[in-house]
């Protein structure tokens, strides 16, 4: 029975003898209490009941998400989430682990002292445009205190800012009115281009149409001409051309009238007497109008006549006596 004992005491030391250490972490050794050594990842050795694993040091990056309410330049009280990564400088377990207890609780110290030394300075949209900046600010103040106790920041996020829940609601009717007025000035800018647009478009077609109707009237006098010409070589004086030409004119309007069928217009006057009676009113108008022409012309005559006569100038002075 004894040596059963023995047995199971030797096997007991034997096994107490080794121990594993994991990836990314590492292991203190103590010696009667007092520090031994470091054991890194990997099957160890040691003296059992002498040396004991006095603890663990994680190596990897680990991350400490602290919650910090503060006031902004304006008197807002925001909650900000600073999120640090940090991890254990592999060269420095010693320090990490004999000089700090709770490194956490230092983390979060530091973390608070320079968030609520930085934010105040800053108004809340300052707040969220330099959220790199604090930051930055934070991590510089963490590097130079932390690596003391052999903690390297990798980095320190901001990663939420909240604000009063009223301060929020305002900021958004805020943000809401600027992008309406941005809107309606979008609108307005787009409403008057398209009223220039439309407002050249119609002066275009107006000079267009005003260029199309000079044309047009210059074409027709130019037919006018060429027909009172064509008309005068056969005897037709300006007059019976001209009377001709708007009788004529008369009837194939009237024959353009009536090829439409679904047409509602009305020529007055329309009776069959309508283009002599107008031909004859206006030969007998040009007739009148030219008697009356001669007339003044000869009125005109004898008044210029008449008023030579009683200028001086006019008075043959050769025939008058010398005086002496």
């Amino acid at each position: 029975m004894f040596s059963y004992v023995i047995i199971f005491i030797i096997v007991f030391l034997f096994l107490a003898s080794f121990f594993t250490v994991k990836q990314q972490s590492s292991a203190i050794v103590e010696r009667f209490g007092k520090f031994n050594s470091i054991r890194h990842s990997g099957l160890q050795l040691k003296i059992p009941v002498i040396d004991r694993i006095a603890g663990k040091v994680n190596l990897r990056i680990q991350q400490l998400d602290v919650i910090i309410e503060t006031k902004t330049k304006d008197n807002v009280f925001v909650k900000m989430k600073v999120s640090v990564q940090f991890k254990v400088i592999q060269e420095k377990v010693y320090d990490a682990f004999y000089k700090l207890e709770y490194p956490h609780d230092q983390i979060t110290s530091y973390v608070f002292d320079v968030v609520r030394a930085e934010v105040p300075k800053l108004k809340l949209d300052d707040v969220f445009e330099r959220k790199d900046d604090i930051a930055i600010a934070v991590k510089r103040e963490l590097n130079e205190a932390m690596t003391t106790y052999g903690y390297d920041i990798i980095n320190t996020l901001i990663t939420d800012i909240d604000p009063d829940i009223q301060v929020k609601n305002a900021m958004n009717r805020i943000n809401a009115a600027d992008r309406e007025k941005t809107a309606a000035e979008y609108e307005a800018e787009a409403s008057r281009i398209r009223i220039v647009a439309k407002a050249k478009a119609e002066a275009e077609s107006k000079r267009l149409q005003g260029q199309g109707i000079a044309d047009q009237r210059r074409e027709i006098a130019r037919g006018l001409v060429e027909s009172v010409d064509v008309l005068n070589k056969v005897g037709i004086n300006s007059q019976e051309a001209s009377a001709l030409i708007v009788v004529t004119q008369h009837y194939d309007t009237l024959q353009a009238i009536g090829s439409d069928t679904n047409s509602n217009l009305i020529l007055l006057p329309n009776s069959p007497q309508a283009g002599s009676d107008m031909l004859n009113n206006m030969v007998a108008s040009f007739t009148a109008s030219n008697q009356v022409g001669e007339a003044m012309k000869k009125a005109q005559g004898k008044k210029k006549s008449h008023d030579d006569f009683q200028r001086p100038d006019h008075f043959d002075t050769t025939a008058l006596p010398e005086t002496e």
